[in-house]
């Protein structure tokens, strides 16, 4: 039996991709022509944000999942930064939040009201300064609410309280540039790739490296990301420029449990990773062809290519839909976003074929909902570590509604979480001392005036019954010096 090939069984093995028609996709967008390293698209259940060309700075055009068609040139656009915008991500807990990364060194999170936008938008919630250098990548905490993190040409990871606008932690152990960054499924660890060529896996409160290990042999980028079992999925280049991935044990960096040649193409493989499904998805921007495996840590060679989503353009970026935002009742288990260079979003979508009608539990087990786990002081102060929350897809997703946001120094900006009890005795007591000053101004005023009303009436001889609140004004005034 040793000639007879086995085909082995997965409920994903005849999943197929198919792009949107023409008049479902997003047309005249002026997608930034940077040749940045990233994809310059973020996608949710309410909005798609792309990275656009704009004089004078950067900006990033926003519009809701149901303004298809040809976009106006003159359609309103997130223009706050003073330099090219490098990275966009909404945030997993708010669909009206965004992030962005720009040259200009900072790192804005913006409010987008439902609907969408109807003027340009230049003022941020909230503005994070600290990067020396231009910012390449922004990424949200898997499950602490307003924790973000951020990378710079400085060669610093900055993890921040989006809140209160202030770096909770900064990283400074890359002496090269930094390739990728990624958190695991707890948000307890990063791991990075650099051009030391080192993959390094750091404790995102602290700083400390936990692992380091040599990573892909090539000059080139690479990137890493964690699968849900803490298992590390990198691509990269060999010495040769072959493209490559592997997969590695997370305390055994340098010796990869499989290196897999890819092609010769030029391109940098991006790995995007379905946690519900175990399904990834590799490709590059340049690239027309979007390759996906199934992850199967309990078969070797445990990476399992399926199959390759092919077309006849390139892609100049990606966005990816959340679960939440896919069509279960087509069976739709992914959807990507892909960008073209004429100015076209095309949405892709991931179907796995079933007769039945019916809600497919296999297909949809509970996915990561977008209610925070914890707030940004139980994941920093407390030093709590969780898995994300969960949520059944069974009868839908719906979408919640914008949510009021503002921004005050160390006060929690996009908190969902019950405000938690506080000390607030100190402030009380000197807002009521302003409050009571004002009411003692605002009385002498009140009874100055009743004085000279009073003064002016007795000219005119006019016989008055008003009486005077000079005295009203010094009883209803507060006592000093303890007189009674």
């Amino acid at each position: 039996m040793s000639g007879v090939q086995v085909v082995r069984a997965s409920k994903f093995r005849h999943i197929y991709g198919q792009v949107e028609k023409k008049e479902f996709c997003y047309d005249d967008i002026r997608v930034t022509k940077s040749s940045w390293d990233s994809m310059f698209c973020s996608v949710n259940p309410k909005f798609l944000a792309v990275v656009t060309e704009a004089a004078g700075g950067g900006a990033f055009i926003v519009l809701t999942l149901s303004k298809v068609g040809r976009q106006d040139k003159d359609s309103p656009i997130v223009a706050g930064h003073k330099g090219s915008v490098t990275d966009i991500q909404w945030c997993p807990f708010n669909d009206n939040v965004i992030a962005s990364a720009s040259d200009d060194c900072t790192v804005k999170v913006w409010q987008i009201p439902d609907g969408g936008l109807f003027i340009n938008m230049t003022e941020p919630i909230v503005s994070l300064d600290y990067h020396q250098k231009g910012c390449r990548q922004v990424q949200w905490h898997p499950t602490a609410n307003n924790v973000l993190m951020s990378v710079g040409a400085d060669q610093k990871v900055v993890i921040w309280n989006v809140g209160t606008g202030e770096p909770l932690r900064i990283i400074e152990c890359h002496p090269d540039v930094i390739f990728s960054v990624a958190f695991n499924y707890q948000g307890s660890k990063i791991v990075t790739t650099c051009k030391d060529k080192l993959i390094r896996v750091i404790d995102a409160r602290t700083g400390e490296v936990i692992e380091k290990g040599k990573g892909h042999d090539g000059a080139k980028s690479s990137r890493a990301i964690f699968l849900k079992d803490g298992s590390i999925f990198t691509t990269g280049f060999s010495k040769m420029s072959e493209r490559q991935y592997s997969l590695r044990d997370e305390t055994m960096l340098d010796d990869p449990i499989i290196m897999v040649e890819v092609d010769t193409s030029n391109g940098i493989l991006v790995p995007i990773y379905d946690i519900d499904t175990g399904l990834l998805f590799v490709t590059a921007k340049g690239d027309s062809q979007i390759r996906y495996f199934e992850v199967n840590m309990e078969q070797p060679p445990y990476v399992h290519y399926i199959n390759t989503f092919l077309s006849s353009d390139p892609q100049r970026g990606l966005g990816v839909m959340p679960k939440r935002g896919c069509d279960i009742g087509l069976n739709e288990i992914f959807r990507l976003y892909k960008l073209h260079g004429n100015g076209r979003v095309e949405p892709i979508r991931f179907y796995v074929p079933r007769k039945s009608d019916s809600f497919q539990t296999d297909l949809y087990p509970d996915t990561i909902s977008d209610t925070p786990a914890l707030s940004a002081d139980e994941w920093w102060v407390e030093k709590k570590d969780v898995d994300p929350i969960l949520i059944s897809l069974k009868g839908g997703y719906q979408a919640k509604s914008a949510q009021t946001l503002t921004v005050a120094k160390k006060s929690n900006a996009l908190d969902k979480m019950p405000m938690k009890g506080r000390d607030t005795s100190a402030a009380d007591h000197k807002l009521l001392e302003e409050l009571q000053g004002e009411i003692k101004k605002l009385l002498k005023t009140v009874a100055d005036q009743d004085k000279r009303i009073l003064v002016l009436e007795a000219k005119q001889g006019i016989k008055s019954e008003r009486k005077s609140s000079v005295d009203e004004g010094s009883k209803a005034a507060p006592k000093e010096n303890g007189a009674h």
